[in-house]
């Protein structure tokens, strides 16, 4: 699986917290499937773009 996320700037956002090192993992793996989710739902509606109102 490749990189969806940008680590430096998730830890920009959470400056305030410590991250630790298998967060980055479980977050990549939980916006792969937020993405997988919301191109089942385009093409469910017949469409091939994926837009906001499929997340």
């Amino acid at each position: 699986m490749s990189d969806l996320i940008v680590k430096a700037a998730v830890k920009d956002e959470l400056s305030e917290h410590n991250v630790s090192a298998d967060f980055y993992d479980a977050l990549n793996g939980e916006v792969a499937e937020l993405l997988n989710d919301a191109a089942d739902r385009a093409e469910a509606n017949n469409r091939k773009t994926v837009q906001p109102r499929d997340l």
